[in-house]
């Protein structure tokens, strides 16, 4: 019913910058929060940044002042716009849209990306 696709991801030396997009399609009726999490080999998942649907954004303290998370809802896709990246930044980052669909109008899920592996390494 719905699917979401990432890109963007790669391979980066520290300091640089990468830009990832997650894009949905599918019976969407609406999307509310849109967010971005990550997981480093051996940990947990953990969020990185999150948008509502008005626009107010939170983010995890390790990348406050260098990631910011947007959204363009006419093309159902949210943005990671990481600048000044680090070694410990190394994750596989997913992406999550809470969702209703044309079949379930009241009913919001979590529909999530397959992930993009983002390495930060000289």
């Amino acid at each position: 019913q719905v699917q979401l696709v990432e890109s963007g991801g790669g391979l980066v030396q520290p300091g640089g910058s990468l830009r990832l997009s997650c894009a949905a399609s599918g019976s969407i009726f609406s999307i509310y929060a849109m967010g971005w999490y990550r997981q480093a080999p051996g940990k947990q998942r953990e969020l990185v940044a999150g948008i509502t649907s008005g626009g107010s954004t939170n983010y995890a303290d390790s990348v406050k002042g260098r990631f910011t998370i947007s959204r363009d809802n006419a093309k159902n896709t949210v943005y990671l716009q990481m600048n000044s990246l680090k070694p410990e930044d190394t994750a596989v980052y997913y992406c999550t849209q809470r969702i209703t669909t044309l079949q379930a109008i009241m009913k919001a899920s979590d529909y999530w990306g397959q992930g993009t592996q983002v390495t930060v390494s000289s």
